[in-house]
């Protein structure tokens, strides 16, 4: 019975692999037909590995874990979403993430862009407004082994002033602008990452990369669809 159960479970950690596999290569094909709008052709060989490895049917609901390879999002509970691969991704590349980066993330969530990022850059630190779901993505993060992610509760539309300069900021919902207090945690150089519209309404995914006097340029990428960025009371 042992070596049965050891059996299923090794060919489940197979099937999973295989999924990821498949999800690698469905991301790079929208790419490839979404290059004209964000100007990348192709995924970085970073976060192509990053996506490779990260498992993500860990990050989701039990109940959704058949849909974890997927490419779309899929609810997490309290009104909040995991976003897609294509856009995890996405959003990764365009801060250009290096070994050495810091990087700050806003909305937890479920921790999936987190994982993305951490394996890729030097620490990730991440903002959740919503306890529960923060401490879930903590816990769950530390059983996959991320020693380099670092949670917190609290407001994203404040960042993590403790911590900045941040080489890369990703925000993972949509905010009606842009943040100053997270412009003003950005490196001269890095970049940020941002959906920026109402809720409902048309939203925009904006790259922002900050210049050496302070002030910043400002492109949008493509049209999304978000879960708003809530401010804290």
């Amino acid at each position: 019975m042992v070596l049965a159960l050891l059996v299923a479970d090794d060919a489940g950690a197979q099937d999973f692999a295989a999924q990821r596999a498949r999800l690698v290569a469905e991301v790079e094909a929208t790419y490839a037909e979404t290059r004209a709008l964000t100007g990348l052709a192709a995924m970085s060989p970073r976060v192509r590995a990053a996506l490779g490895k990260v498992e993500r049917h860990r990050l989701v609901p039990t109940g959704q874990r058949s849909l974890a390879y997927r490419n779309h999002p899929l609810p997490i509970g309290l009104g909040q979403t995991i976003s897609q691969p294509y856009i995890v991704a996405l959003s990764a590349d365009l801060i250009a993430p290096q070994t050495q980066h810091v990087v700050l993330e806003v909305g937890t969530g479920s921790g999936y862009q987190a994982a993305i990022l951490a394996e890729i850059v030097s620490r990730v630190f991440s903002i959740e407004i919503i306890e529960t779901l923060g401490k879930k993505a903590e816990q769950d993060l530390k059983q996959l082994g991320y020693a380099n992610i670092e949670i917190r509760i609290g407001d994203g539309y404040q960042g993590w002033p403790e911590k900045a300069p941040f080489d890369g900021i990703v925000v993972t919902a949509a905010a009606p602008r842009v943040p100053e207090a997270l412009i003003e945690q950005l490196r001269p150089g890095g970049r940020m990452v941002i959906p920026v519209g109402e809720p409902g309404g048309a939203q925009d995914l904006v790259l922002i990369t900050k210049r050496a006097d302070g002030g910043f340029e400002r492109r949008s990428v493509l049209p999304v669809r978000f879960v708003p960025l809530v401010p804290g009371k």
